[in-house]
């Protein structure tokens, strides 16, 4: 029998100073809290109660041990109560992760934005060493993760945060010495800066659009950063997020690439843990992003 439960009749019993009155404050019977106590007897080895047929008085370990429940009991509630608060506050620590691109861009700058408007909440924010399996984050104590592809997974929540502008472009050196880029199957006759882990490019939008597996790699990395840098250098065609890039955009260092075609923009998600009750802290969290990258779009880049 759960032990807690005994010793929380054991305490009303001895506070009551008999079954029936314990009872009474338990909303129980009298047999059962005995039973109770009997069974608690039992498990410590030792008498804690002496019997008569009008009243209980507890024997010299039964009181100690009441002393010992009732401050065990207490302790439990508060550590609860405690818990509970926490849980309703916007405070504590939380955790994020990401892929390595997304956080050193739009997020970034997100997320640095909310520790500074939430400073009773210790953000720790990782990036990369995110698993395949969409869950795993949590395994690792993290409270959000980020993804941009579609997740299907009733082991976590999605929301929506944002949606985040690509562009394919090239310097104007690079084009004077190529040629331009005239229509989407041109890709292959052109150097191209790949993200390892995009190395198909969708161009146009709706049913209208193309896939592209690109296959002339002038040059590859995990960094979106180092792919802009590549391509201002005249080293090839890139498919950038157009925040960071939007500079080089304006200046004309890049040019825009087919700009009647466009690039997809693509998702940004937040997924945490699974469950009506979601933490405050979480909520406010998301809540923010969801208002800063509403608050702070990218302008219109004009080919």
């Amino acid at each position: 029998m759960d032990r807690l439960l005994l010793m929380h009749s054991f305490v009303t019993v001895a506070q009551a100073g008999s079954f029936s009155g314990a009872a009474k404050k338990l909303g129980s019977s009298g047999s059962l809290v005995s039973r109770h106590v009997a069974e608690l007897e039992r498990q410590v080895g030792v008498r804690l109660v002496n019997r008569t047929a009008r009243s209980v008085s507890l024997t010299e370990p039964g009181q100690r041990y009441a002393e010992f429940a009732a401050r065990i009991l207490e302790e439990i509630e508060a550590e609860d109560a405690g818990i509970a608060h926490l849980h309703d506050r916007a405070e504590g620590t939380l955790s994020i992760i990401c892929p390595k691109w997304i956080g050193s861009l739009d997020l970034g700058d997100a997320i640095a934005a909310f520790s500074a408007a939430h400073p009773k909440i210790q953000v720790r924010f990782e990036l990369g060493g995110m698993s395949d399996r969409t869950y795993d984050f949590l395994d690792s104590g993290f409270d959000v993760a980020f993804h941009t592809r579609d997740l299907r997974d009733s082991s976590v929540r999605l929301k929506k945060i944002a949606s985040l502008p690509f562009v394919l472009c090239a310097s104007k050196d690079y084009l004077d010495r190529s040629g331009p880029l005239t229509e989407p199957n041109g890709l292959a006759q052109h150097d191209c800066l790949v993200h390892v882990n995009d190395p198909v490019w969708r161009i146009g939008h709706g049913h209208a659009s193309t896939l592209h597996k690109i296959r002339n790699i002038a040059f590859s990395s995990n960094s979106y950063l180092a792919l802009q840098k590549a391509a201002v250098h005249g080293r090839g065609v890139a498919l950038l997020p157009q925040r960071p890039a939007y500079d080089d955009l304006v200046s004309g260092a890049l040019q825009v690439l087919l700009p009647e075609l466009a690039v997809p923009e693509r998702p940004l998600y937040a997924i945490y843990g699974p469950g009506q009750d979601t933490p405050r802290k979480i909520s406010v969290f998301l809540d923010f992003l969801t208002t800063w990258f509403s608050q702070n779009p990218i302008p219109a880049i004009r080919p």
